[in-house]
């Protein structure tokens, strides 16, 4: 029976907990749904409802503190200094009026190991993040058949080293992260309990470690369990998109990070727009956008950069605690990235540069990078300087701050300025300074922190290999082809899985004409049914790369 009137559908999903209040159990079952959906403060909500119901529930004194804290996402680290102690507050009272009410040893066993991440005498965030994993480790190890149990502690285990749990380069699991052990607990879980395939916790869990491995399509079949689980939990629905970018299944993506958006904008219409969820909501547009980049796809790209814009209202950039615009003013310069992919030109050069500087530093960086690009395919090299230097100045105002999570915004300005110093270089007929430059900003690139979709947006591969193949360099440019495609490991014989681009049609179609050039009739013809394949989803004609290589065809260029 449905005890209290709730608009968003969480499932079925929930743990039976120390309460004889049926609308309490309602309410905890909700807000342990939303905290594995990673909609933190709806579960929070969720979880404050369950003690009005009850005052005298520990398991959801323990949610509510569990849920305000950090996660995978958002580690201690990352909370500013008045979010942090306010947070730290909030908890320790929660915790003192938990370990007040009756509750049975796991529980207990919760809330004691909280306690550990928020103790007075703590080093440092780091020391609380071990803490509160060792003693998790003995909560585990007391009751290791409990999924919930399973799930925190790898949780718990995953936030000693959040986004960098593999080694991306050599594909070698981080010893001092516990990487192998996250794993065994969460495939152990899988193996020996069938409820572990619809637990959110384990499989939103578990595709996070997973995405970064050399092997993330092993987490396929448990990810795809996350859609519908939670039907209105939106994160969920766009999680196994992490691994279709792996695996170069756009068109999937784009998809599921399309009912994820469904299930975000029913959450903001009926609550706050202006919460930290936000940064969920703008990752799924973000993802959808990056597989319709790969794709091909230029209106669902322009679609979702529509939406996203209108989900960023100023006034939420300019919240200051959280800092919501290091957070997500990166957003705002999509668009021209997305312009630049699809060799928009004059569009591009129509963007108006933004007139609060400050607030958007970031974004009028990227676009004068993007102007100066487009100068420069244009064949206007003074213009393309002048914007250089525009974008160089613009550089040096962006805060060390601002983020485009989990790298700084910084590091994307390095690869933007190599990129930008590439082009314009080439159209000087400068083709060593210019081959250099695409590399140095392809070593840029590759060396960025994992993150799905890739901070950097356009594959810088793919503008070098475009170029080479233009000046008749088809061995140079097949190679970088093949190691976008996955097809090749590259000189050092490892190149990072996360650069991977497995079947995007700007790298088949471009190697598809390397071989082609080479009389590598049977390979051509093998990559022509990829090709094919991914023209499906395309709503533009690729025939080349990058568009930045416009002397391809006589009369204009490959997007003319």
């Amino acid at each position: 029976m449905t005890v209290s009137p709730y608009p968003y559908d969480t499932g079925s999903f929930g743990r039976p907990i120390t309460t004889s209040i049926a609308s309490a159990q309602e309410w905890f079952n909700r807000g342990l749904a939303w905290t594995y959906a990673f909609n933190h403060l709806e579960a929070a909500r969720c979880f404050k409802l369950a003690l009005v119901a009850d005052p005298s529930c520990a398991a959801a004194y323990w949610g509510l503190a569990y849920a305000v804290g950090p996660n995978y996402n958002k580690s201690l680290e990352l909370f500013d200094p008045v979010e942090l102690q306010r947070t730290i507050e909030r908890v320790r009272t929660a915790l003192e009026q938990a370990k007040a009410c009756k509750a049975t040893p796991i529980e207990k066993g919760l809330i004691e190991a909280l306690e550990e991440r928020y103790a007075e005498d703590a080093v440092d965030n780091a020391d609380r993040s071990r803490r509160y994993a060792a003693r998790m480790r003995r909560v585990y190890e007391e009751f290791p058949t409990d999924l919930d149990v399973a799930a925190l502690f790898a949780d718990a285990l995953m936030n000693l080293g959040p986004w960098d749990l593999w080694d991306t380069h050599t594909g070698a699991p981080r010893e001092q992260f516990h990487t192998l052990e996250i794993k065994k607990i969460l495939e152990t879980a899988l193996a020996s309990d069938p409820a572990a395939m619809d637990h959110p916790g384990i499989l939103h869990f578990y595709t996070h470690l997973m995405e970064m491995s050399p092997t993330p399509e092993l987490a396929l079949r448990p990810a795809a369990r996350l859609i519908g689980l939670i039907p209105d939990g939106g994160h969920l629905h766009h999680m196994p998109s992490h691994l279709d970018l792996l695996v170069g299944d756009y068109g999937r993506a784009i998809t599921s990070n399309l009912a994820a958006i469904k299930s975000n904008e029913k959450y903001a219409q009926l609550t706050s727009s202006t919460d930290f969820y936000t940064f969920y909501r703008v990752h799924d547009y973000n993802t959808l956008i990056y597989a319709a980049m790969l794709g091909g796809a230029y209106a669902v790209a322009i679609q979702g950069i529509e939406g996203m814009e209108e989900a960023l209202p100023e006034n939420l950039l300019r919240i200051e605690s959280p800092p919501m615009a290091d957070w997500l003013e990166v957003c705002w310069s999509t668009r021209a990235e997305v312009l630049v992919r699809f060799g928009k030109w004059d569009e591009i050069l129509a963007l108006a540069i933004p007139e609060d500087q400050k607030l958007y530093s970031y974004t009028t960086a990227i676009l004068h990078y993007a102007k100066g690009i487009a100068h420069s395919v244009l064949g206007n090299v003074p213009a393309a300087l002048s914007e250089q230097a525009l974008f160089q100045a613009a550089a040096t105002r962006v805060p060390d701050t601002r983020l485009n999570f989990p790298n700084k915004c910084s590091d994307m300005l390095r690869i933007a300025s190599a990129m930008l110093e590439g082009e314009i270089a080439y159209r000087q007929s400068d083709y060593s300074a210019a081959f250099a430059q695409l590399r140095k900003a392809v070593e840029l690139s590759d060396g960025l922190v994992y993150s799905e979709p890739w901070s950097w947006k356009q594959p810088a591969r793919h503008a070098y290999a475009a170029l080479s193949l233009e000046q008749g360099l088809v061995e140079q440019a097949m190679e970088a082809y093949a190691q976008d495609l996955g097809l090749s490991q590259g000189e050092q014989g490892r190149l990072p899985r996360a650069q991977w681009h497995p079947k995007n049609i700007w790298a088949l179609s471009g190697y598809h004409e390397c071989l082609v050039r080479l009389g590598r009739e049977s390979e051509a013809s093998e990559i022509g049914i990829q090709l094919e394949k991914a023209r499906e989803l395309a709503d533009v004609t690729v025939e080349v790369g990058c568009y930045c290589a416009v002397a391809r065809k006589a009369g204009g260029g490959c997007c003319t």
